[in-house]
C-alpha cells in the first residue's frame, strides 16, 4: 500500500486519538467535569485504539515510509503509552473505605487466627496480673528494682494534677515517641511470624506478661487508679492492634508450615499479601492509639469518670468496627478471604 493511501485511510482515527489525548489525558479532575459534553472517542476505547496505532506504527516501518509518519506514529504512541501506563494517584476515598470495610473483613477473615493471638495475649496478662495481687514479690522476679520505682514515680497518686505516664517530655515529643514504640512492636510480632509462627508466640506472650506484670505490680502496691486512668483511652486501638498483628503473624507462620496445595513459596507470598494487608489496618491504629495516648491519657486533671467513659466508648467502637465493618459491601480483598 502506497504511503498516501495509508495514512488516507488511517487519518480520521489519528486525529481522534489526538484529540482526546490533549482534551481528556491532560487532567483526570477536567475530564470528570467534562465528561457529560464530551463526543469524541470513549474512554474504555484508549487501550484497543492505542494497541492498533502500535500495529499501524510497526507496518509503517516495515514497509519504510517517510519519517514524517513514523515519527508522528512514533509520538503518538508514547503519548498514549504514558498515559495508559502512568502511575495511578492515591485514592483517598479508597483508602478510607479500606479501613472501614475491607480491613474488618480482613480481620474476619482470619478469625481463627485473631482468636489464637487474642488467648496467647490475654491469657500470660490477666494470669500475672492476678499472681501478683496474691503474691506481690513476684513483681521483683521480672523487673529490676529500679525499673519498679519508676513505674511508681509515674503513677504516683500524691501527684493528682501531673501528667500520667511520663517524666518531663512534651506531648508532641512523646507522640513521636509513642508512634515508634507502637510500630516497633506491632511490626515486631508481625514479622517474627517468618519463624514458623513461633517468633509471634514468643512476642505476643513476652508482651502479655509484661504489660500484666506493670499493671499487677502497680495495683498491689495501690498506684492502680492513676494506671488505669492512663491506658483506659488508648486501650483498646492499642492492645487490640497487637492482637490483630500477632493474628497476621501466625497466618505467616502457616502459610510456611501448611501451605495446602499451594506451592510453599507461593503460599509465603499468599501470606505475606494478606499479612501486608492487615498491617496497613494496624499501623492507622497504631498512629490512633499514639494521638490519644500523648494528647489525651496523660492529662492527670480529668476526671476519673470522664476517663473510663471514653475508654469505654473506644472499647465498644472498635469492637463494632471490626464485628460490623464492610458486612454490606463488596470490596477487592473478597478473594483473599478465600
Amino acid at each position: 500500500m502506497r504511503q498516501e493511501h495509508f495514512v488516507a485511510r488511517h487519518e480520521a482515527e489519528w486525529r481522534e486519538l489526538e484529540r482526546w489525548l490533549e482534551m481528556r489525558a491532560s487532567s483526570a479532575r477536567n475530564a470528570r467535569s467534562h465528561r457529560r459534553d464530551w463526543t469524541g472517542l470513549r474512554d474504555d476505547k484508549i487501550p484497543e485504539r492505542h494497541r492498533r496505532l502500535c500495529q499501524q506504527l510497526a507496518l509503517a516501518r516495515r514497509r519504510g515510509y517517510s519519517a514524517v509518519v513514523t515519527d508522528r506514529l512514533q509520538q503518538l504512541m508514547q503519548r498514549g503509552h504514558s498515559v495508559l501506563y502512568r502511575t495511578k494517584p492515591v485514592h483517598w476515598r479508597r483508602s478510607v473505605e479500606y479501613l472501614l470495610a475491607g480491613f474488618p473483613r480482613l480481620v474476619r477473615a482470619e478469625w481463627r487466627c485473631m482468636l489464637a493471638a487474642a488467648l496467647l495475649f490475654w491469657l500470660p496478662l490477666i494470669s500475672i496480673f492476678v499472681a501478683i495481687q496474691v503474691r506481690p514479690e513476684l513483681a521483683a522476679g521480672l523487673f529490676d528494682a529500679q525499673s519498679l520505682v519508676r513505674f511508681e514515680q509515674m503513677y504516683d497518686p500524691a501527684r493528682p494534677d501531673s501528667a500520667l505516664g511520663r517524666t518531663n517530655e512534651d506531648d508532641l515529643q512523646m507522640f513521636a515517641h509513642y508512634i515508634g514504640n507502637n510500630v516497633g512492636i506491632g511490626f515486631q510480632t508481625f514479622a517474627s511470624g517468618l519463624v514458623a509462627g513461633l517468633g509471634t508466640v514468643f512476642v505476643l506472650i513476652f508482651n502479655g506478661v509484661m504489660i500484666g506484670g506493670v499493671a499487677g505490680h502497680l495495683q498491689a502496691v495501690g498506684h492502680g487508679e492513676p494506671f488505669w486512668r492512663f491506658v483506659a483511652g488508648h486501650s483498646a486501638p492499642e492492645l487490640t492492634a497487637i492482637v490483630i498483628s500477632g493474628g497476621a503473624g501466625l497466618r505467616l507462620g502457616l502459610s510456611l508450615i501448611a501451605p495446602g496445595q499451594r506451592r510453599r513459596i507461593d503460599s509465603l507470598i499468599h501470606g505475606g499479601r494478606r499479612g501486608a494487608l492487615i498491617c496497613i489496618g494496624v499501623f492507622a491504629m497504631l498512629v490512633f492509639a499514639a494521638f490519644v495516648e500523648a494528647f489525651w491519657s496523660s492529662i492527670g486533671s480529668v476526671p476519673s469518670s470522664i476517663k473510663y467513659g471514653v475508654g469505654l466508648a473506644l472499647w465498644v467502637l472498635v469492637g463494632l468496627w471490626l464485628l460490623r465493618g464492610g458486612r454490606n459491601a463488596v470490596h477487592r480483598d473478597d478473594e483473599d478471604a478465600a
